[in-house]
């Protein structure tokens, strides 16, 4: 059976990928800068992984067939560090990469994640780009987290909806990529409808039994919030451009992809809540 390198396994997304990826009977290298969070058995194997460290890269990728790669969170540098282990894994026989990218990259030729997909595309390997949509995941243990346990969500979205999307849906999506070759494909990953994120605080507040509310904000505002917490300038702006594209609409769009895929349709955003609803009141009780 082939192993695949998942880089970013201790992650969120990462972790998804991996479950994923063990259920179609793949052997997977767990690539991360925190080992410790992987549990190594006989079809895991945790890998030290760090894209600034080139000195880490072949080990990651001797003898591995195919790459789910996941650029650093807001990083406007990521073509710096992913675009040399791209082209290492060209050398070292690589076949297939995954790319995790993110909704709406291609509309911009300067998003740094479409700089690494366009890379990835003129490389000669085989590949994959998925372009997900915001994680639901953000609102359980990502960084709204914190806003839902003060109760109060203040993100620069206005209105507009996002159609956001489980990582258990992009862990499938990606695992069904390696196992039937899809090579060459490009999709754009949602749930299956939309949004505000006033939705969403309801629907959260429902779910745990307490008022969460939804605040408008500046992306001003935002970055003022994102400073105090020590967000490096270029991820702040990067930031507020995702924000950007969701107040014009761009993120409500909604596609099959998942259904079309895996054959199952995308987690709902209430079947999300009530699933997690316990570490919310949790929270509250914090």
């Amino acid at each position: 059976m082939e192993t695949i390198l998942v880089t970013g396994a201790s992650g969120k997304l990462g972790k998804a990928v991996v479950e994923a990826l063990l259920e179609k009977d793949f052997n997977v290298r767990a690539a991360s800068r925190k080992t410790s969070r992987i549990k190594w058995t006989d079809r895991v194997r945790p890998v030290l992984f760090d894209y600034e460290d080139p000195g880490l890269h072949r080990a990651a990728l001797d003898n591995i067939h195919a790459v789910f790669l996941i650029a650093p969170p807001l990083d406007s540098k990521a073509p710096e560090k992913l675009m040399p282990f791209i082209d290492k894994a060209v050398k070292t026989g690589v076949r297939h990469v995954v790319f995790n990218s993110v909704m709406t990259a291609d509309s911009d030729e300067k998003n740094p994640l479409r700089i690494i997909e366009r890379h990835l595309i003129h490389s000669g390997l085989d590949y994959t780009i998925l372009r997900p949509n915001f994680f639901m995941e953000n609102f359980l243990s990502g960084w709204i987290a914190p806003m839902i346990e003060a109760g109060s969500i203040r993100v620069p979205a206005g209105g507009a909806a996002t159609s956001f999307i489980s990582v258990e849906d992009i862990a499938r999506v990606a695992a069904a990529c390696f196992q039937e070759r899809r090579y060459g494909e490009e999709c754009d990953l949602t749930g299956s409808r939309a949004l505000t994120y006033g939705d969403a605080a309801r629907m959260i507040s429902d779910a745990c039994g307490r008022p969460i509310d939804y605040v408008p904000i500046t992306e001003e505002e935002m970055a003022q919030l994102d400073r105090q917490k020590g967000m490096a300038e270029s991820s702040i702006g990067y930031r507020a451009r995702l924000f950007e594209a969701v107040r014009r609409g761009h993120m409500a769009d909604t596609t099959s992809v998942v259904r079309d895929v895996t054959g199952k349709p995308p987690v709902l955003f209430e079947e999300f809540t009530r699933k997690n609803c316990y570490a919310w009141k949790i929270h509250k009780a914090a």
